[in-house]
C-alpha cells in the first residue's frame, strides 16, 4: 500500500491534488473514448469530487487507489450514457450512429477499461520483461523463439513473462469492482 493511498483514505493535505496527478491522465482517457471533449472533462472531475467526498470508504487493502478511481469513471459513464437515454434531444457521441443501449455500453465501458488499465500496467514493466510478453502474445512467439531473438536466456525469458502476467493480472483484479472481484 502507497503513502497515496493511505493518505488519501485519511484525507490527508494534498491527497486529492496527487491522486488526480498520478490518475487524472487515466481517468479522463478512458473517459474521452467513449464521451466528447467537454463531457469527459466534466465526468473526470465528477469522478475526483465523488472519490474525494466518500475517500472515507475505499480501503487500500481491497484494491489499487487507480483501481477504485477506474470502477468509479465506470460508473458516471454509465450513468452519464443512461441520462442521456432519457433526453431525447442529446446528440449522439458516436459520429452519426445512434446511442447504445446503456446496458451494452456498461459492457463495452468495462472492456475499455481493462484494455486500458492493461496497457498502463504494459508501460509499468521492465523493458526487457515488457518486449518478451510483448513477443509472445502480440507476436506470438515461443518462448524459444523469444530467447533466439533477443539473445536472453531461456530460463529468464519464462520468468520474466511469468513474473510479468502475474504483475499485469494484479493490475487487472485492482479495477474488477467488489462484486466482480468476488465471482473470481
Amino acid at each position: 500500500m502507497s503513502s497515496l493511498e493511505e493518505r488519501f483514505r485519511d484525507g490527508g493535505p494534498g491527497a486529492l491534488a496527487e491522486a488526480y496527478d498520478a490518475h487524472g491522465s487515466l481517468v479522463y482517457s478512458f473517459c474521452r473514448r467513449r464521451l466528447d471533449a467537454e463531457t469527459a472533462r466534466d465526468v473526470t472531475q465528477e469522478v475526483f469530487v465523488s472519490a474525494w467526498r466518500s475517500h472515507h470508504r475505499y480501503d487500500p487493502d481491497k484494491g489499487s487507489l487507480r483501481g477504485w478511481l477506474m470502477s468509479i469513471t465506470k460508473n458516471r459513464v454509465v450513468d452519464t450514457y443512461r441520462h442521456r437515454s432519457r433526453r431525447p434531444e442529446t446528440v449522439s457521441v458516436y459520429d452519426g450512429e445512434p446511442p447504445p443501449d446503456p446496458a451494452q455500453a456498461e459492457i463495452s465501458i468495462g472492456r475499455i477499461a481493462d484494455r486500458m488499465v492493461l496497457a498502463q500496467a504494459m508501460t509499468e514493466l521492465p523493458e526487457r520483461a515488457r518486449k518478451a510478453v510483448e513477443l509472445s502474445f502480440y507476436d506470438q512467439l515461443t518462448h524459444e523463439e523469444i530467447a533466439t531473438r533477443t539473445g536472453i536466456p531461456l530460463g529468464t525469458v519464462k520468468s520474466d513473462i511469468r513474473r510479468s502476467l502475474l504483475k499485469l493480472r494484479r493490475n487487472l483484479e485492482d479495477t474488477l469492482e467488489p462484486e466482480e472481484a468476488g465471482r473470481g
